[in-house]
């Protein structure tokens, strides 16, 4: 046992047990190999792992994979790892814990409760229509599409369209590489908008809470409802909500809470 590596899985953008997005996090003690990470993160089979490593002066590497491949940029297991860092005492709880990942440096800081994420913007630019988007996601009914570096923005016309879609996954594939997201303004007082985010090509069929989308719906419902604060409720199954920040300065910050639901340690 005293050699394993710490692992946890930490409920993210919620503070809620059993909601938001579980995330596993890795402590390592210092860089494992790409493929024993993602041998890692198949055998957690969470819709992301993060890694870890204090082997950086003033700061953690941090890597994340899901159960198919490493992705460029996640919020709910930086959040989780930040998170568990703080808990754990590995950072001073007034201090910020700062990432570098394959995104650029990223920043958390602990604010009223909250952990708050600097992150870089993803805008997208308006795009014409895939080939076959209405068969993928069973509906004609979507008003606009974007496309950014990593994922397409479909915008529908009402919350209950999103949270009724049904998309077909294996037509998905058809997207290429990275996600779908769908949106539209939200009802519920609590939030600005409301989306849910689709992976597949990723190995993640719906994300529960997905906050590197956010960095692309932010700058989006920011320049629609011309306010700068914004919550974006994610419906999916477990559900979770993100407080998005767009100053215009190409970065925006999310916030959000987490939970930890388990601790132990990776023997092999």
């Amino acid at each position: 046992m005293k050699n394993g590596q710490p692992i946890a899985i930490v409920d993210a953008f919620t503070e809620t047990p059993f909601r938001g997005n579980p995330a596993a996090v890795c402590l390592c003690r210092g860089p494992l190999p790409d493929d024993r990470m993602q041998r890692i993160a198949g055998e957690m089979n969470l819709s992301e792992t993060a890694f870890v490593d204090p082997n950086l002066e003033g700061g953690f590497f941090l890597r994340w994979f899901t159960p198919r491949c490493e992705v460029e940029l996640c919020g709910h297991a930086t959040l989780a790892a930040a998170h568990l860092l703080w808990e754990e005492e590995r950072v001073p709880a007034d201090e910020p814990i700062r990432f570098q990942t394959r995104s650029g440096p990223l920043t958390c800081r602990r604010v009223a409760g909250e952990i708050s994420m600097d992150f870089p913007e993803e805008p997208g630019v308006e795009t014409p229509a895939p080939r076959k988007l209405d068969r993928i996601l069973g509906t004609s009914n979507f008003e606009v599409v974007e496309r950014n570096r990593f994922d397409w923005l479909v915008l529908l016309e009402d919350e209950s369209q999103v949270r009724e879609l049904a998309p077909d996954f294996r037509r998905l594939l058809w997207l290429g590489s990275g996600g779908l997201m769908v949106t539209a303004p939200a009802r519920r007082p609590e939030a600005d908008f409301v989306s849910r985010y689709f992976a597949p090509a990723l190995g993640i069929d719906e994300d529960p809470v997905t906050g590197s989308a956010h960095c692309f719906l932010g700058p989006f419902w920011a320049e629609r409802l011309g306010k700068t604060s914004l919550v974006g409720y994610q419906a999916s199954k477990r559900g979770g909500l993100v407080r998005v920040e767009v100053p215009g300065t190409g970065r925006v910050t999310l916030g959000g809470r987490a939970v930890t639901m388990m601790r132990g340690e990776l023997l092999r």
